[in-house]
């Protein structure tokens, strides 16, 4: 049987989106994230040096965030996927084998680096193989659903690690954790790549590499803008995730329902990343609705205190979900293919930033006035924003964003 050509390109496009809602689903289905704190604490270390192996985490993210983008456009994007699955799971097997505060900081070093592995090579990988296919425009929508894909993960991942915990203690869940980043290591194996790297292809190292996607950003204003953005979406609302339990708390709910609201809040988020794709037609106007009302929307929610504010939290990360998809998209848009996996690095180092920034703001605020309190201030930025976009909008000048 023989193919037509656009026959042929839609079972690529099959192939691609299907190993991408795999992987992404693959790579937070870990029963070690809800309760890594708990192993930790079984092993006897103090608040304070939990804390430190965060920073640890945190500071081998932002050192290795952008050289591994201009890895990823140097070498193949779909052998860092490979390999940074392996190296977490390197990690969680170091936790479990020899619980101490020397294995659990090695194993956020390899967590740290497998992740910055996988970050820009991955959404450079799937851009550019869509474009040659000729389906860019639905990039939006198919990474709304792979966003969706990792979020159902990780509520499936908390309903689940507790009753592998019982029944088989740290070790059971960390076993689970290290065969899924297996699988998601064989699943990465699986996705197509037709270019050749720029630094086989031009005989360059990476550093060249590197300094072609910046220098990209400097002559190009809506690609600095576009990287400004992204960060400027993200990084207030994916700090806020780490608090949202206490949040719910402070609204008055026991700790045994905690879990199902938050499954709850973070149902508003999937819907929102399913959302996305419709939304990116209404251009730089609907994205400045999107996060000018989620932040009413959590400004509102957390200063009622009550199970029914926690609601129009879940909308607010339903909408700030979707207006990440959709900022992240039009950074995709922007970027010539020669330095995209450098330049999407480059937008998460500057969300790893100012989530750094987020979390201080946020203990400040949190410890004199409560978590309500630091939501609300949490949702200022966001208006700002909104403010910000709707007045580009009416000069005329979105594209320029």
């Amino acid at each position: 049987m023989t193919l037509t050509p656009t026959r042929a390109v839609d079972v690529r496009v099959r192939r691609l989106t299907t190993t991408l809602y795999g992987y992404s689903f693959l790579e937070e289905f870990v029963l070690l994230y809800p309760v890594y704190a708990l192993l930790f604490s079984d092993a006897g270390l103090s608040v304070w040096q939990i804390s430190s192996l965060f920073a640890l985490w945190s500071v081998t993210a932002v050192v290795l965030e952008v050289p591994s983008g201009a890895w990823a456009d140097a070498v193949s994007r779909r052998l860092l996927l490979v390999v940074g699955p392996l190296l977490t799971g390197a990690g969680f097997a170091l936790w479990v084998l020899v619980p101490s505060y020397a294995a659990f900081a090695a194993g956020f070093v390899l967590w740290g680096t497998g992740g910055a592995l996988s970050s820009g090579a991955l959404e450079a990988l799937v851009y550019d193989e869509m474009e040659r296919g000729g389906v860019s425009d639905r990039y939006a929508r198919v990474l709304g659903r792979a966003r969706a894909a990792g979020l159902v993960a990780v509520m499936a991942a908390m309903g689940l690690a507790g009753p592998v915990l019982a029944w088989g203690g740290h070790a059971a869940v960390g076993a689970a954790s290290v065969l899924v980043c297996a699988l998601a290591s064989v699943t990465a194996s699986r996705f197509p790549e037709h270019r050749v790297a720029e630094g086989v292809r031009e005989g360059q190292g990476w550093t060249a590499v590197l300094r072609g996607g910046l220098r990209e950003a400097r002559r190009d204003r809506s690609v600095r803008g576009a990287l400004l953005l992204v960060p400027a979406v993200a990084a207030v609302w994916g700090a806020l995730d780490e608090y949202t339990p206490l949040l719910v708390r402070e609204a008055g709910v026991g700790d045994a329902v905690v879990p199902g609201v938050l499954l709850v809040i973070w149902g508003g988020a999937t819907a929102g990343s399913l959302l996305a794709g419709e939304g990116e037609r209404f251009g730089t106007g609907g994205l400045a609705v999107l996060v000018g009302g989620g932040g009413v929307a959590l400004a509102v929610g957390a200063l009622a205190g009550t199970v029914v504010g926690l609601l129009l939290v879940a909308v607010a990360f339903g909408a700030f979900q979707a207006a990440t998809v959709l900022a992240e998209a039009r950074l995709q848009h922007r970027i010539e293919a020669t330095g995209r996996a450098t330049l999407t690095s480059v937008a998460g180092l500057g969300t790893e930033l100012v989530t750094l920034t987020v979390f201080a703001g946020y203990a400040v605020v949190a410890s004199g006035h409560g978590h309500g309190a630091a939501f609300v201030v949490a949702a200022v930025p966001y208006v700002v924003l909104a403010v910000g976009l709707a007045v580009v909008r009416c000069r005329g000048a979105g594209a320029e964003v």
